[in-house]
């Protein structure tokens, strides 16, 4: 995790407009493999996003530095997912708008023209028996 690394992350958070000052951080005790250094160090690194709420929690290593960027890394692809989700909703509103005002299509107009003459057809039949 090298310094290009670090500025991939960081261009990231500027396409997001994710600043440092939106992040809480905390540095609490892992568990599991590590060995000594684990239990003795706070190498989990706990990220909160203030404005949406969103926290990731990252333990991956036994180094604070690199479960630092991890935990970044994770919390932009929340971010980026939702927001994905968010342009898909509003792509799939705005089709939806565009089909239900669209006009029916010569076919279409000439289908139901035929489909109500055959249904007035029936009723005419449907009167009474007359005997002239």
């Amino acid at each position: 995790m090298g310094p290009q690394h670090e500025a991939e992350l960081t261009r990231r958070m500027i396409a997001l407009g994710l600043r440092e000052n939106d992040l809480e951080e905390v540095f609490v005790r892992s568990g599991g493999p590590g060995g000594q250094n684990v239990n003795k160090t706070a190498t989990c690194v706990m990220l909160r996003h203030r404005p949406t709420g969103l926290l990731v929690r990252c333990q991956v290593t036994r180094y604070q530095g690199a479960n630092r960027l991890r935990a970044r890394e994770l919390l932009l692809d929340k971010l980026e997912q939702i927001q994905r989700a968010r342009a898909a909703a509003d792509q799939a509103r705005v089709e939806k708008l565009r089909r239900q005002n669209r006009g029916r299509s010569r076919g279409a107009k000439e289908r139901m023209l035929a489909d109500k003459a055959r249904r007035s057809l029936k009723k005419a039949f449907r009167g009474r028996a007359r005997f002239d």
